[in-house]
């Protein structure tokens, strides 16, 4: 009978959040990846450009992982591969492997693509290739096919823009300058739609304005019309990177409105927004009233069941955890590796309020043999999820198009679920992308 190995590496995964460092509370080093791979990648992110079609080029280590993301999102007639061999490198030739490559690729596709995204990889750069020769000739031979450059260089995650910020980016990066419509705006940076009944996109729409989001264009002139718009409103961090080039390049506005599990900041956000477009602020009183509803129903449901949450469920998960915990709910672990800025006032309350609250890193090594047998925990989020073992869990991702106070009653609505209904764990978070985009299932 196989045993589980013992911890080899004599560490204590998880640190009382008293004990923690601000911002970060592990050190740095070799990374483990836990098999929940709902969180969407650089590979999803491009298929959203509809009328598209994304090359890869990359050794064949690197190509295994992009191509199992193609085939679980069904998607494999959308995507194609250039394999880089050690002769490559060898002979120097890199530049006319991808053109070439491209050129033989282009002429068996089904449909000619409205646009190409071409992903080089961490060798490209190691050897300096001329990608400003290799799009030039790409152009020049294919007129009619849009070019953009993406990347997949894990070499860059700890310095500059992160290999998902740039992708957040180059995802607009087909869209032209035109004039502006003032009834028009743009929800950019997000994998997964906003909730229609989200408390913004209810102003937004009872005032009579247009909204796009690249989520919900069906072709590449849907998605082309999102240049007409004169604000984008960012509700995740890693796409303020392509709100500040869009804003550079199309003269578009910007307003970041960041997922908030605080009361005051949803109302400063609504309050903002309509002053930016110069129409009344609604009043907050009726959500928030329903959310202290929605919450207190939740918390006398679960009373003192534990509860643990990752960062890959939301983007500020020590604030969630503060909002539940002030709300008499048991949170007793957070995964998370590192702590935003956004944060720091969350952890600091949690440091002064509930010392003991256990921080557990995701990506240490150790925590590949972590015991995973917390079965009585409900986990929001796949990576708390699986590291805890239990099967009750919120399976969500990147904040699921939640927003304020309607995202705050939602959540508790799918907690409740959570603990009355368990799921399989194993059937439901060991896909890429989730089939694709769906979520809280």
């Amino acid at each position: 009978m196989l045993k589980r190995a013992e911890n080899p590496y004599k560490v204590q995964t998880a640190v009382c959040i008293k004990n923690a460092f601000y911002p970060m509370p592990f050190k740095s080093g070799l990374e483990y990846a836990a098999p929940a791979r709902g969180t969407w990648n650089i590979v999803h992110t491009g298929m959203l450009i509809p009328g598209a079609h994304e090359i890869f080029v990359c050794a064949a280590g690197c190509l295994r992982g992009v191509v199992l993301t193609a085939a679980e999102m069904n998607a494999a007639d959308r995507f194609s591969t250039i394999a880089i061999r050690e002769n490559n490198v060898l002979d120097g030739d890199m530049e006319e492997l991808i053109i070439d490559g491209v050129s033989n690729i282009i002429p068996k596709l089904k449909e000619k693509p409205k646009a190409i995204l071409l992903y080089t990889s961490c060798i490209h750069h190691f050897m300096a290739c001329d990608l400003d020769r290799v799009y030039r000739e790409l152009r020049d031979r294919f007129p009619d096919i849009l070019f953009t450059d993406c990347y997949m260089n894990p070499i860059m995650r700890k310095s500059g823009l992160t290999p998902d910020q740039l992708m957040r980016r180059q995802l607009y990066s087909f869209l032209e300058p035109t004039d502006k419509d003032k009834k028009s705006v743009n929800i950019i940076g997000s994998d997964l739609p906003t909730v229609d009944s989200s408390d913004f996109v209810q102003l937004l729409q009872g005032n009579g304005f247009v909204i796009h989001d690249i989520t919900a264009c069906h072709t590449f002139e849907d998605y082309q019309k999102m240049s007409k718009s004169f604000l984008n409103i960012t509700t995740y961090a890693a796409a303020n990177a392509a709100a500040d080039e869009l804003n550079t390049r199309l003269s578009q506005s910007h307003l970041y409105m960041p997922v908030s599990f605080s009361f005051d900041e949803i109302d400063a956000e609504l309050k903002e927004l309509a002053e930016l477009l110069h129409i009344n602020a609604p009043d907050p009183s009726v959500r928030k009233q329903a959310a202290e509803a929605a919450i207190e129903k939740a918390e006398t449901l679960l009373n003192d069941t534990p509860i643990a949450i990752d960062y890959t469920a939301f983007s500020r998960p020590l604030q969630l955890a503060e909002l539940l915990i002030r709300h008499g709910f048991a949170v007793r672990e957070v995964y998370l590796d590192s702590i935003s800025p956004e944060e720091k006032e969350s952890f600091d309350y949690l440091q002064k309020n509930t010392p003991d609250l256990l921080i557990y890193p995701t990506v240490h090594p150790a925590m590949r043999i972590e015991p995973r047998n917390q079965k009585e925990v409900l986990a929001i989020g796949q990576k708390a999820a699986y590291l805890t073992g239990t099967s009750h869990f919120v399976n969500i991702v990147e904040n699921g198009g939640l927003h304020g106070y309607d995202g705050i009653i939602r959540l508790m609505e799918f907690i409740v679920d959570a603990y009355q209904n368990p799921k399989d764990a194993s059937k439901l978070i060991t896909i890429k992308g989730m089939n694709a985009g769906v979520c809280c299932l």
